[in-house]
């Protein structure tokens, strides 16, 4: 479908409102994906690291047990 001018690309022939609405809630939802899947990729990372921490410092704790 070709249009004449760029208001007759914006109007979609009439269909602006669906048409706009289906790329604005399309393109809304990808963001609050992308938004999503970061923050639990950051968070699963610090709770990896804080047991990784935990475990280094249950074993520092046994090792000077031993020296005792």
């Amino acid at each position: 479908m070709y249009f004449d001018s760029f208001s007759d690309f914006i109007a979609m022939g009439n269909y602006a409102a669906y048409v706009w609405s289906a790329f604005g809630i399309t393109f809304a939802s990808l963001g609050i994906l992308c938004w999503s899947s970061i923050s639990q990729n950051k968070a699963l990372f610090k709770e990896i690291q804080q047991k990784m921490d935990r475990e280094a410092r249950i074993q520092a704790a046994k090792k000077m047990e031993n020296t005792l």
